[in-house]
């Protein structure tokens, strides 16, 4: 029997983005299917009060430090 549960996409300020519904045949089952929202962000699962867990969504790529922006050189006056 599949449990009822919500996956909640996290925005960075922690305020909830977007809620999706889906059924699970366990938690550790809703926490792999929810793999397929974290593409937007992290996410969170949970089954009505209960918090199952948090899945980490993709984190952007750290810029090389020669790319990294340098404050300019103000010339003397």
């Amino acid at each position: 029997m599949n449990g009822q549960y919500r996956a909640y996409l996290v925005g960075e300020d922690g305020v909830f983005r977007a809620a999706e519904a889906f059924e699970a045949p366990s938690d550790t089952s809703a926490l792999a299917l929810a793999q397929r929202f974290a593409r937007r962000g992290d996410v969170e699962v949970w089954q009505l009060g209960r918090k199952i867990g948090l899945v980490k969504g993709p984190r952007p790529p750290e810029a090389p430090e020669r790319l990294k922006a340098r404050p300019e050189a103000r010339p003397e006056t």
